[in-house]
This record gives C-alpha cells, sequence and structure tokens, in this order.
C-alpha cells in the first residue's frame, strides 16, 4: 500500500480527530506533533491544523478539499505516524524509516471509549444548561476563537472548550461580591490570553466593573499579539508586558491574581508575590510539578518510586496540596476545585484563595502549625535529607527576600523551606 493509498481510505472516513506525531527530524526547533479537526469558520466547513513546538502552537485552516494532501505533505516530510478517531473506528498509518506504510482500521465497539460519540445533541445541551456566557450573547473573543459562531451557536467541535471557559469565568464570578466597582488584576503566564479576554470582557460588560489587569508573560512575540488584539477589541485597560513571575513589582495594589498552567515554580513565585502584596483573590491552576518528583530519590517511602505515574500524580498532589496549606497559614479561605473535567487534562485543579482579613489571629496560627506538621511529616519521608525547594511562606513586608536559604534546585532556582 502506497501513502496515498493510506491516506485516501482515511478520508473516505467521517474524521472526528487527527494526531500526527513522531516527528522525523528531532530539531529543539521544529514541531513535535500536529492535530487536525473539523471546523466552522463564517458556517464554512474547514479543516483546522495545529502543530505545536515545544513552547508554541501554530494554527492554520484548509479547504475541505485540502485535507488529503495535507495529509501526505505531513506524512512525507515532517512525520511517521498519524492516528486518526473517526465514527467508523480508529485508524492507524504508520512510515517506517524504509518507506513502508503500515495502515490499520480497528471498527468502534459499541462498548469501547476509543471514539467519542458523534450524536450528541450539543445544542439541546447547550438549551438545559444555563451558562453565564450564552452562546447568543458571546464575547467577541469566543467568537473569533471559533467557539461561538457569529449567528449565537456553539460550533459542535468546541462545545468542550466552551464550556471550560464557562466554568473559569463562574469560579472567579463566585469570590466577586456585587458591591465591587474595581479590580485590579494580574495574570501570571498569560500566554496567548484566550480566557483573559473573555474575563474582562464578561466583567466590564456584564458585571459593569472597571477593570485594570495585566497579562504577563516571557515570550516577546505573544506578548506584541496580545496587546494588538486588545487594541483591536477596545480593551483600553488591558495590557501585556514581558517579564519574568518572578521579583514582577506592580504598579498598583493587586486585588486578584490568576496563575493558569505556569510550569513548576513559577506556581510558586506567583503564589508567594500574591501573598507578599495582599492579593484579596488567587486562582491558580497549577502544571507541571517537577520539583518534589525531581528532587526525590529513589528510596522514597511508601514504594511509590517504583511506579513512575503514581510518584508523578502523588507529588504534584502533595505540592499542591503543601501551597493550600501555606495559603490557610497566611488568613485565605483555601478551596481545591475541579477546574474542568479529567478526560480533558489530568492538570484540572484549581486552588482558589480567597483572603479572609477578619481571621483571628488564633486560627492563623493554627493553620500555620497545621502547615509545619504537613511538611514535617511528608518532605523528610521523601527527601531523606536532601534540599527541597517549594513555595516557602514569605516574611511581613519583603517580596525579594523570603523566610528560608536560598538554594539551588535541578529544574530553577528555588527557595528552601523555612
Amino acid at each position: 500500500m502506497t501513502l496515498q493509498e493510506a491516506v485516501g481510505q482515511l478520508c473516505q472516513l467521517t474524521i472526528q480527530r487527527l494526531i500526527i506525531s513522531d516527528p522525523r527530524q528531532k530539531s529543539t526547533d521544529g514541531f513535535r506533533k500536529a492535530e487536525v479537526r473539523p471546523v466552522l469558520v463564517q458556517k464554512q466547513p474547514r479543516w483546522q491544523i495545529v502543530r505545536y513546538t515545544e513552547k508554541q502552537s501554530f494554527q492554520q485552516n484548509i479547504e475541505t478539499g485540502q485535507l488529503q494532501q495535507a495529509l501526505i505533505d505531513e506524512l512525507s516530510d515532517h512525520f511517521s505516524q498519524l492516528d486518526g478517531f473517526c465514527t467508523q473506528g480508529s485508524v492507524l498509518i504508520r512510515v517506517s524509516k524504509k518507506g513502508k506504510i503500515l495502515y490499520r482500521f480497528k471498527k468502534a465497539d459499541s462498548g469501547g471509549d476509543l471514539v467519542p460519540c458523534p450524536a450528541c445533541d450539543i445544542e439541546n445541551q447547550n438549551r438545559q444548561k444555563n451558562y453565564l456566557l450564552s452562546a447568543e450573547d458571546a464575547p467577541r473573543p469566543l467568537i473569533d476563537l471559533g467557539v461561538v459562531t457569529r449567528d449565537g451557536k456553539v460550533v459542535q467541535s468546541r462545545y468542550d472548550k466552551f464550556r471550560q471557559i464557562n466554568r473559569f469565568v463562574e469560579i472567579i464570578d463566585e469570590g466577586i461580591e456585587p458591591s465591587i466597582r474595581h479590580l485590579n488584576i494580574i495574570d501570571f503566564g498569560c500566554g496567548k490570553s484566550y480566557l483573559t479576554f473573555v474575563l474582562y470582557d464578561y466583567l466590564t460588560r456584564v458585571r459593569k466593573i472597571e477593570v485594570d489587569a495585566v497579562g504577563l508573560d516571557l515570550k516577546a512575540d505573544v506578548i506584541a499579539h496580545c496587546n494588538e488584539i486588545a487594541g483591536r477589541y477596545g480593551y483600553d485597560h488591558l495590557h501585556f508586558e514581558v517579564g519574568d513571575i518572578h521579583g514582577y513589582q506592580p504598579q498598583f495594589d493587586v486585588d486578584m491574581v490568576i496563575s493558569l498552567h505556569a510550569c513548576d515554580t513559577a506556581t510558586d513565585y506567583a503564589l508567594y508575590n500574591a501573598i507578599s502584596w495582599g492579593t484579596k483573590r488567587i486562582y491558580s491552576v497549577p502544571c507541571c510539578q517537577h520539583e518534589i518528583n525531581l528532587e526525590s530519590g529513589k528510596d522514597m517511602a511508601l514504594s511509590l518510586s517504583q511506579y513512575g505515574l503514581i510518584k508523578e500524580r502523588f507529588c504534584a498532589l502533595l505540592t499542591d496540596s503543601i501551597r493550600a496549606d501555606l495559603l490557610r497559614s497566611e488568613g485565605y479561605k483555601v478551596d481545591v476545585l475541579e477546574f474542568i473535567p479529567l478526560e480533558h487534562t489530568p492538570k484540572n485543579l484549581m486552588i482558589r484563595a480567597i483572603r479572609q482579613p477578619s481571621q483571628l489571629e488564633s486560627a492563623k496560627e493554627a493553620n500555620r502549625k497545621l502547615y509545619k506538621e504537613s511538611k514535617k511529616q511528608w518532605l523528610p519521608i521523601i527527601y531523606r535529607g536532601r534540599p527541597f525547594t517549594i513555595c516557602c511562606r514569605p516574611k511581613k513586608g519583603t517580596v525579594t527576600k523570603p523566610e528560608g536559604t536560598w538554594t539551588g534546585s535541578r529544574t530553577r532556582p528555588g527557595y528552601k523551606l523555612p
């Protein structure tokens, strides 16, 4: 079988999603995978190709008739494997180093979970659920992102994204009192700022709150693009800056800090800054918690180190638990929520912390004791005397010199817990 024949058979099926992987050239600047799915662009069916590097993604929409040639080009020049998910079943196309083509088709099993259900009545589900952001009155960013059409309907293939965005806005909306008329917001590690744009639009247009918001990220090209979009939308009090979370100094009193999927100890820097500034509302969705996972040795107790997946998840949960305890010890009411369903991403926990100025000092002291007991119980078991470097409780009134001893780690400099 030739590559053209294999791709031709695939294109005769009803494709829901394609994943193209295993790059031929292992380059740090090259694409590591690509995803293909059907979308609607101005009510016209298109294929959307998203190519991923280590740090960025690049999106391209093509005509329906161009898909076959586009897949042939990808498998001829860039990648060696294609996994396809269709209503009829799943497809595997593999190109060997010698150019031999492997094509496998597995018919969909009504009891299996390989293929998403294509018969979901998205519009009916949307009518039954009263979303905070309605499709009929959707903010412009949702339309430009291809989540909602201009005539007020959720694009079927983007319904999960529509639900995730609504969940994010709902969680934040719950923590804003009706009397609030102005908010200063910082989004650490904002990336392309999809959620930032939607949240700004909701707070200013629906809640009628005056918002001054800053998005911070390390990628200059992404920041330039976000500022251009904010100007196009007329979001005069939303701007973006190139900068590192660690050591950032705001120009205003911060009412809310958002940190979504800030990698590794970047989440700890965001929490540290927020506590130091006395920020009232903190919303953090941690990402790859490598610090404990990397520093813990093979002799870690309870046989956790024998199973990589169990060790990774345990260390991530332990890290987030210590972060939550830390926030409680600083006078915050803390909830750990399921941000989005687990089937979409394993990084689905949100730490929501609301500062309680009236909390009694005795309650704070009790929480500080709990925080110290948690560290005393778990960290010595894991580290066996080695240094550890996750977020520490900051000294009052300082940002750059926290309590504890400066130490290095395998990932980046950090702070040794006091």
